[in-house]
């Protein structure tokens, strides 16, 4: 009985010193693959925002109206633990939302065109308040709201009704905003990155540009139809892409070239997906007439195209395959 408990005890301890090998192989294994913690950051062109990028997944609501098939979220499934994302991303927000303000989310209040049951929606933070020195990587898209494309674009609309798709009236009421916009957009973005910096100094930071939403040649865009332009006249929509959302984008990946960030370029891929051609990426003033309101936003195949750019920028930011 001696002998045969020696030789069980002998066993046991084999086992044991052949399993210590393989524990601490996992835990290398394990530490040698490091979660990255990536903050989001942008506007509803991040967020997704209308029913057509996906379903709202943070209940209750906080009016920001993140979905499911946002750019953010599709590449957090794709990179699963290799990251742990933050989105904070929210609908309507300016660059000042993100530096320095608490923004009041509207949700899906857009009147004339729609009304939202639980607005107004209580503040949320600055969006840069979700930075802090343990953050890895940072991707923002934002701009649009501080150059006031969505009220350009309301004016446009009212502007241009009974032109019967003549004439550049838009243009003409507003082409001379067009400088003092884009110049506070520079200014604004470029005080963002210098809080974003400061706040994480060793986080690499990826700007996302805007996409393509108006087609090269606006003869694609029928007149009076609430799915893509509605009453915007050819003409103004060339004023729109030339002058307006062409040099929004200049001033972004200027901006962050200064600061030595990535710029995720989304126009050149999206050319020919604008809310006026027939594989649209981009949805019109209505995703569906009349009870579907989109005011010119990206639907889930944007989403998807954005997710495959930013993804390679955010694995090259981090280092990972």
């Amino acid at each position: 009985m001696r002998i045969r408990m020696s030789v069980l005890g002998s066993a046991v301890a084999l086992a044991a010193g052949a399993l210590a090998p393989v524990q601490i192989a996992s835990a290398a294994s394990a530490a040698a693959a490091p979660s990255y913690d990536w903050v989001a950051l942008g506007d509803s062109y991040t967020a997704g925002v209308i029913p057509a990028a996906g379903e709202v997944f943070e209940f209750p609501r906080d009016g920001c109206e993140r979905t499911d098939q946002s750019y953010p979220q599709v590449i957090d499934r794709e990179l699963g633990p290799a990251v742990d994302l933050l989105n904070v991303s929210c609908g309507a927000a300016t660059i000042d939302d993100i530096t320095f303000r608490a923004q009041q989310p509207i949700g899906r209040h857009l009147p004339p065109f729609s009304e939202d049951p639980d607005y107004p929606f209580p503040s949320v933070p600055p969006q840069s308040a979700a930075v802090n020195s343990d953050t890895d990587v940072i991707t923002i898209g934002v701009g649009g709201n501080t150059l006031g494309f969505a009220d350009i674009l309301l004016h446009c609309l009212q502007r241009d009704s009974g032109s019967e798709g003549k004439g550049t009236p838009c243009r003409d009421d507003l082409a001379d905003t067009v400088t003092g916009r884009l110049d506070r957009v520079s200014r604004d973005y470029s005080g963002m990155l210098a809080t974003l910096h400061e706040r994480a100094e060793q986080a690499k930071v990826v700007t996302v540009g805007y996409p393509a939403v108006i087609p090269q040649d606006t003869a694609k865009c029928r007149d009076g139809d609430w799915e893509q332009f509605g009453s915007i006249t050819p003409g103004d929509l060339d004023w729109l892409r030339d002058d307006v959302l062409e040099p929004l984008n200049t001033v972004i990946k200027r901006t962050a070239g200064e600061y030595g960030d990535a710029f995720v370029d989304l126009y050149s891929s999206s050319r020919n997906h604008s809310v006026c051609d027939s594989d649209k990426w981009v949805e019109g003033i209505f995703a569906k007439f009349p009870n579907e309101v989109a005011f010119v936003h990206p639907n889930t195949k944007g989403h998807a195209n954005a997710a495959r750019k930013v993804s390679t920028a955010v694995r090259s930011a981090l280092g990972i395959g």
